[in-house]
């Protein structure tokens, strides 16, 4: 139930559960176990569930909701999924839980927005649901008035959620493959349910729903670009080995790059506390997801490659190394960063401009930093130094356009 971009269905995808309509009727009686409660929270870890329904701004309290999600269309807030009698989960039965992970519909049978990312947890099955929702009533009571979702006609209307669905929906539970291993089908399973890290990872279309296509290959969130996560040859992670993608989302540091921003929270309250053996399936499984080869791209001019070089030199040559290489585990190689290198620069020119923190863990508590370089590089040289590490190595990205970096740097302006 973790965020999942630009455009309206992406925003919600990373909402979690934002949408989670509450109504009136008795609960259903159920004999708890230790062992379906025990299971439930673990799902509810890796849904990355707290994340979206606590309103982390204004230290609210766990998984009660209302935290506001801007979109370009409005500002979502997740529900309360305490089971609070009157404003939470106190009255649904399992079947209208079932129904609202599974099929998008609330126990009245309003849709859903997919801000709760049922695309992606109705791969879940019966059993597991349950066991999220097992959990959640041992939850304490938490009376939490979420404000009213501020979306602009016909979105404020659910019925607009009944068109989305009929176009992109398809409720199905997940199918493993009989020609792979154990070890794959998990991890897939993983990807693509409770950790739905589609959701922000694969590109979406016009509409806001995954585009097949685009599976994995990065997409927009709030002005972050979601990188390729493909492991496979020319993938966004092909420099990775599989204990480089466990180190990532166990310790939150990696050879390569640490977890920043919304990333970071989804290791800070997910991925770092999922079992080794989990972990292990969902590198063995994006791992096998090759990419086509990258297309060509136009190379900048020579003056701009010098230029930013030496812009290079002066302001990150001390802690990338002069080579580019970074140093391992505490600052990134930039020579195969699936950042630097992606196809959109959002990300890159984002961390330029406002700086970056990685996120600290329970195995690595030190917080790595990056300082903020709005104050002192212009827009045309940001455009260039990224130009310059977009096209110095092996791997090439297109130029970056001055323009680029002053629409970033306008949006942050106006957020912060």
């Amino acid at each position: 139930m973790r965020p999942a971009r630009g455009t309206f269905l992406i925003v919600l995808a990373a909402a979690g559960m934002a949408g989670l309509a509450l109504g009136t009727g008795a609960p259903q009686a159920q004999e708890l176990s230790y062992s379906q409660v025990e299971r439930g929270r673990y799902l509810t870890i890796a849904g990355d569930c707290k994340a979206c329904h606590t309103d982390i701004e204004s230290d609210g309290v766990p998984f009660a909701g209302g935290r506001g999600l801007q979109t370009p269309f409005g500002t979502i807030y997740s529900s309360n999924l305490t089971p609070d009698m009157e404003t939470g989960l106190g009255r649904w039965t399992r079947e209208e839980f079932y129904d609202a992970l599974n099929e998008g519909v609330d126990r009245e049978g309003h849709h859903l927005y997919p801000a709760m990312p049922y695309p992606y947890f109705t791969l879940m099955t019966r059993e597991d649901t349950d066991a999220i929702f097992a959990y959640l009533r041992t939850l304490e009571p938490i009376a939490s008035d979420v404000p009213e979702n501020d979306l602009p006609f016909p979105l404020s209307l659910r019925q607009s959620v009944w068109g989305w669905k009929l176009l992109f929906f398809e409720d199905k539970e997940f199918a493993r493959d009989p020609e792979m291993s154990e070890e794959w089908n998990r991890g897939r399973y993983l990807v693509d349910g409770p950790l739905h890290c589609g959701g922000c990872h694969t590109g979406k279309g016009a509409l806001g729903a995954d585009d097949d296509d685009e599976y994995l290959r990065g997409g927009v969130l709030e002005h972050w670009f979601a990188p390729n996560i493909r492991g496979g040859e020319n993938g966004g992670i092909a420099d990775w080995d599989r204990d480089d993608i466990v180190a990532f989302l166990r310790d939150g540091r990696a050879r390569h790059t640490a977890p920043m921003q919304r990333m970071g929270e989804v290791v800070a309250m997910s991925t770092q506390h999922l079992s080794e053996k989990d972990l292990q399936a969902v590198a063995i499984y994006l791992k096998t997801l090759d990419d086509g080869p990258r297309e060509e791209q136009d190379l900048a001019e020579a003056d701009r490659l010098e230029i930013g070089e030496g812009i290079y030199f002066d302001n990150c040559a001390a802690c990338h190394a002069a080579d580019r290489s970074g140093v391992p585990y505490f600052f990134a190689p930039l020579t195969t960063s699936n950042k630097v290198l992606a196809e959109d620069p959002s990300t890159a020119i984002r961390i330029i401009l406002g700086g970056a923190r990685a996120q600290p863990t329970e195995a690595v508590p030190s917080v790595l930093a990056m300082p903020p370089f709005a104050w002192k590089l212009t827009d045309e040289q940001i455009a260039d130094l990224l130009t310059y590490l977009r096209q110095s190595g092996a791997r090439k990205a297109a130029p970056v356009s001055a323009s680029e970096v002053v629409d970033m740097r306008d949006y942050l302006a106006e957020e912060y």
